[in-house]
């Protein structure tokens, strides 16, 4: 495994505690990493009116390009019960800051490594 990975796996192991799921009890976190170096994290953010809930994928990318790091090189999804998927708006959104984005999904044992065109087919097209 990738060096990096495995810091991606414990930055995202150490945030799994940070989730807020009370509705769903299912705890999501994520790290990324950017161009620069940079690791952030995110968990998800659950609300009682559902659609206003975030994704741990999200959160990570959000806080990222909030400090002014868009170049997104890979991003680790890890959940209290593996493995875990990245969901459309989150593939999504990930397309925003990188077409060639790594996708990493931690299945209990092993590190599995995706790349976003095998997980999103045809994502919206940027504004020209």
């Amino acid at each position: 495994m990738k060096k990096i990975y495995k810091e991606l796996l414990k930055r995202a192991k150490e945030a799994l505690n940070n989730s807020y799921s009370p509705y769903s009890r299912f705890k999501v976190s994520s790290s990324l990493i950017t161009e620069d170096g940079k690791i952030f994290t995110g968990v998800n953010i659950e609300n009682a009116s559902y659609g206003l809930t975030v994704c741990a994928e999200r959160v990570a990318i959000f806080k990222a390009v909030s400090e002014g790091y868009k170049n997104i090189k890979a991003i680790l999804i890890y959940a209290d019960k593996n493995p875990c998927y990245p969901c459309g708006a989150c593939l999504q959104v990930m397309s925003e800051f990188n077409k060639n984005i790594k996708i990493l999904v931690f299945d209990g044992k092993n590190i599995i490594e995706n790349e976003l065109k095998n997980l999103l087919k045809k994502p919206y097209n940027k504004l020209s």
